[in-house]
């Protein structure tokens, strides 16, 4: 098959080609970025936790994966230039919808809106670059993609964070309509100067197989989505995981069988034959884990800063800068020594990244440390992203089956984008619950009430009655409190704040809060916790002295007693009637001073906090390290074109 262009662009035209397509990858790219620093408010102001605000991402990169193959197949037949503006149009709809749901405030509509993607800008641009430049200049063409791809990095990350310290954290819709003008700018001049390139021989188009691999691809993607990995046996085992696992798998021969019997298969079963395109692949999967370590970072400097919630996205803003300079940097070394050396010293870059913010981050916290792993895992994502992985891809398939190739390849990434967040976000999710179950093992145990009346007198007096002659006699069915022990009162006895459900306002204060404003969520609380325990702390100490009073009164009425001992009863009677009487202002006098403990322990509250969370980056960031080793090992099996030349002309 050979491909050919409708119309021949003129010389003039070619730069104007290129920003068009640029644009898309810029806009592309821009609608992951600008999520990243937004992730918590959106999900704060849409009601939904971590577990749940992450389907944000996941279900972007869903929606962009299941499309890719039947775009980049569509591209082939019907002209890169028409799916491309499909691609952009849709694209533009889902980001002024997604804006759009802030008012309608529904999470599903606004799930809806981020799955209106364009599954085919990526691919199809790449492709485009990837055959139209000669192949001395591919790697430096296809770095620009990468470039651009970092550039939007930077601009996304911080754009959302200014938006929302412009508009405010209320009106984060607005961080979706800067897609909007793009959009219109590349359907306007995308009409008028791009080429058509399409393939010459257009076969029918694989249904069965496309049917059977979109199912496939939202089954797998579905079921791995929702096992939680701190309780593996009991998600694997649910309803929402296994079925759709299996579903994966009996559509799997299906799939298969299409493909033989397709005239023009949506996936070239064949690039599973060959050894560096499995290889390829393998490491693409790979580079969708290690990339989903980007969207945690806003939260991340957050934390390691202590900034305000929404401010982080400006650190991505490093990480995109050295990404969109080690991507063309990473291009113009492929054309020299090749994608296989160069892939590897970005992975090196990101295992080095990670571990020092794994290992050194977290322990010092400050705006040099945060900067130095951004810097080094930006560099491993500007030479391992995309230029590296496109170039080998192409190098490896013939040129008519350009498009196709790069969507499988995009298709693979996209999975591995898909599947992470899920595994990443249980991290950050299991920290959150560990940090206010932290925090509220440090809070005080015991509320110490000011001195209360006659509690010396009155313990030694019923000390002293109860082992006298009478007392053995009279006072057996007496129960007297623990005088000197009312003026520390145990909590927990009384229902402390780990048994304590809370309403569903302050359960919200405390999930949506970050290190800055965790020590007011939990003064919130604990002055509910107050308010609700102080009636009952007062109605069980009185009700405790109350029982003595009436013991004693009823003794008293009994003609057998002795004048002397009544006379001292009765005296025993008033001071019990004077603590009680004094018990509900000391107790609110107990709580007033429990209150400003608790306030008083708000550095330390936020300490708690942000060395628990870390825990959480520490894993995730972790598994971007171990994803980055294992990828460089399988990388070592690869045989660049080079490689296999120099090798063949040996056996010759």
């Amino acid at each position: 098959m050979q491909a050919k262009t409708a119309t021949n662009p003129k010389p003039l035209h070619f730069g104007l080609i290129m920003v068009i397509y640029l644009c898309g990858i810029f806009m592309g790219a821009i609608d992951t970025s600008v999520v990243t620093p937004a992730r918590t408010v959106i999900q704060n102001g849409l009601g939904v936790g971590d577990q749940t605000g992450i389907w944000m991402i996941t279900i972007y990169t869903l929606a962009y994966a299941s499309s890719i193959p039947i775009m980049g197949k569509l591209a082939d037949r019907l002209g890169r230039k028409t799916i491309y503006l499909i691609c952009i149009i849709l694209f533009g709809t889902g980001s002024l919808l997604a804006g759009l749901s802030q008012y309608i405030g529904h999470f599903g509509f606004f799930l809806m809106a981020r799955a209106i993607g364009g599954g085919g800008i990526m691919p199809i641009a790449s492709a485009e670059f990837g055959t139209t430049f000669p192949e001395d200049k591919r790697g430096m063409a296809l770095g620009m993609v990468g470039g651009v791809y970092g550039i939007a990095t930077v601009v996304g990350g911080s754009l959302g964070s200014a938006i929302l310290g412009a508009f405010g954290l209320q009106n984060w819709g607005f961080i979706f309509f800067i897609n909007i003008p793009i959009s219109l700018f590349i359907i306007i001049c995308g009409f008028i100067f791009l080429p058509n390139t399409k393939i010459d021989d257009v076969k029918p188009i694989d249904k069965w197989g496309t049917l059977f691999l979109v199912m496939m691809i939202l089954s797998l993607l579905y079921g791995l989505r929702n096992i939680d990995f701190f309780d593996f046996v009991k998600s694997f085992t649910s309803t929402d995981v296994y079925p759709f696992l299996i579903i994966f798998i009996v559509l799997l021969p299906f799939f298969i069988f299409a493909e033989k019997k397709a005239a023009d298969p949506i996936m070239n079963l064949d690039y599973f034959r060959e050894a560096p395109i499995v290889i390829t692949l393998i490491i693409s999967f790979i580079t969708g884990v290690i990339m989903m370590g980007m969207v945690f970072v806003p939260q991340f400097a957050e934390n390691a800063l202590r900034m305000q919630q929404g401010s982080g996205g400006y650190f991505v803003m490093v990480l995109g800068i050295f990404a969109g300079v080690g991507a063309p940097v990473s291009g113009r070394l492929i054309d020299r020594y090749g994608p296989k050396l160069i892939m590897g010293a970005g992975f090196l870059l990101s295992i080095i990244g990670s571990l020092f913010l794994v290992l050194i981050t977290t322990s010092y916290p400050n705006l040099l440390t945060v900067a130095i792993c951004l810097i080094l895992i930006g560099l491993g994502m500007g030479f391992t992203m995309g230029t590296p992985l496109n170039y080998m891809m192409l190098d490896n398939t013939k040129k008519a089956d350009s498009n196709s190739a790069l969507a499988t390849l995009s298709l693979i990434r996209s999975v591995g984008t898909a599947i992470a967040p899920a595994v990443m976000v249980g991290f950050i999710a299991h920290a959150g619950v560990t940090a206010e179950a932290n925090i509220t093992a440090q809070l005080p145990k015991e509320l110490v009430l000011p001195s209360l009346p006659y509690v010396t007198q009155l313990d030694e007096e019923t000390t002293a009655l109860k082992d006298s002659d009478f007392g053995k006699t009279y006072l057996s069915s007496v129960q007297f409190p623990d005088f000197e022990a009312m003026e520390k009162i145990s909590l927990d006895a009384h229902g402390g704040v780990s048994d304590m459900k809370l309403p569903a306002n302050l359960t919200k204060e405390l999930s949506d809060a970050d290190v800055t404003n965790i020590d007011h969520a939990v003064d919130n609380m604990v002055s509910y916790m107050a308010d609700t325990m102080k009636p009952m702390v007062t109605e069980k100490a009185e009700s405790g002295v109350q029982s003595g009073i009436d013991g004693l009164n009823r003794i008293t009425a009994s003609p057998e007693v002795p004048a002397q001992v009544t006379q001292g009863v009765s005296t025993m009677v008033t001071q019990m009637t004077a603590l009680k009487n004094a018990l509900p202002d000391a107790v609110n006098q107990g709580f007033q001073n429990y209150l400003g403990k608790v306030k008083a322990m708000g550095a330390q509250i936020q300490n708690i906090y942000q060395k628990t969370m870390e825990t959480g980056f520490k894993q995730v960031y972790m598994t971007t390290a171990i994803a980055s080793a294992f990828a460089l090992v399988v990388l070592l099996f690869y045989k660049d074109k080079h490689e296999r030349v120099k090798k063949e002309k040996k056996k010759g």
